[in-house]
């Protein structure tokens, strides 16, 4: 072999190994900065404010809180959550025509009709009808022989393979 030959080897070799290996040069993860981070907990301790007043909206409306602590608990918890709309605010620097009070007090009025739409007691007790006969009748009870459950159109058992229904 002559030395031009050697030397294009060479560098194909190079080449090659080059591209195999530089995805353990790279750096992939991208460093997160203090205040990225701390928007991030404030997002999260909105969000969990508001499931905190939904889940008020719904014990309240089913009668699981009493009338005189409600309002208590309810400003408590759009006081906590104005606090942390004004930090966010405060540090995205975002400025919002409607005041944080203006906003928390919508965000929890959507949330209150969310609740109030999801208790409708005749249409739940209707739904609750009508999922039970519709698990009695796929229910067909259990198999002699490993005692899985088995449903009324099954002929083997899934499980054993025992014969259900000649």
């Amino acid at each position: 072999m002559d030395l031009g030959a050697l030397l294009l080897v060479a560098a194909v070799a190079v080449v090659v190994g080059l591209y195999v290996f530089m995805p353990y040069g790279e750096r992939t993860a991208r460093r997160v900065t203090r205040q990225e981070h701390n928007i991030s907990a404030l997002m999260a301790e909105r969000d969990s404010i508001l499931t905190a007043l939904q889940e008020l909206e719904m014990d309240h409306l089913l009668g699981k809180i009493p009338a005189e602590d409600y309002p208590t608990q309810r400003a408590a918890l759009m006081k906590a959550g104005v606090d942390v709309l004004k930090e966010l605010d405060a540090l995205t620097g975002k400025t919002d025509d409607r005041s944080a009070e203006n906003r928390m007090e919508e965000a929890a009025r959507t949330q209150a009709a969310a609740a109030e739409a999801a208790v409708g007691e005749d249409d739940l007790e209707a739904l609750i009808a009508k999922r039970r006969a519709q698990r009695r009748r796929r229910s067909a009870g259990f198999c002699p022989q490993c005692g899985r459950a088995v449903l009324e159109k099954d002929r083997f058992c899934a499980h054993c393979g025992y014969v259900l229904k000649s």
